[in-house]
């Protein structure tokens, strides 16, 4: 659903249970916000930006791929 996110997780070296842990959700709930149009709370996005990619834009990393949406 995220691709941005996605390709700036890989170029981390991030994973979802990383996010997850930093969430303090389930590995599956994380994957359920990264995949599901509307799970991601806008808190929980800007503390995965805060935490992981500061130098990232929240438009960017949580831009919706149209054609997996």
């Amino acid at each position: 659903m995220y691709k941005n996110l996605e390709i700036e997780m890989i170029r981390k070296d991030v994973t979802q249970g990383m996010l997850a842990k930093d969430l303090n959700v389930h590995e599956s709930t994380m994957s359920a916000k990264m995949n599901i149009p509307d799970r991601m709370k806008l808190s929980e996005a800007q503390k995965i930006r805060d935490d992981f990619f500061p130098e990232c834009e929240l438009s960017y990393l949580f831009a919706v791929d149209k054609e997996t949406a």
